[in-house]
């Protein structure tokens, strides 16, 4: 994959902070580092994503008429069903 140059500017302590994950061996350059902080946002607005459709799903599937435990033992045998528990 092609890279394409940039310039961002950063703070004394950004600097220092990239440095020592450099220094610790788990990046070889702060361009690693930083693509590694946008692949995990990336990871993480997904998550988001996924979540945030299964709400609106729910809030638009309207008020269930089942009871909070008749709604827990239903999660329960899904699960043990699926071998999950």
């Amino acid at each position: 994959m092609a890279t394409i140059p940039k310039t961002v500017s950063l703070t004394h302590k950004n600097e220092a902070w990239i440095n020592e994950r450099i220094r610790s061996g788990d990046f070889g350059n702060a361009s690693e580092y930083i693509r590694d902080l946008i692949r995990r946002d990336e990871e993480r607005q997904t998550r988001i994503d996924v979540i945030r459709a299964a709400l609106i799903e729910g809030e638009q599937s309207g008020i269930s008429g089942r009871t909070p435990e008749e709604i827990m033992a239903a999660v329960i045998e899904s699960k043990r069903r699926n071998g999950e528990l």
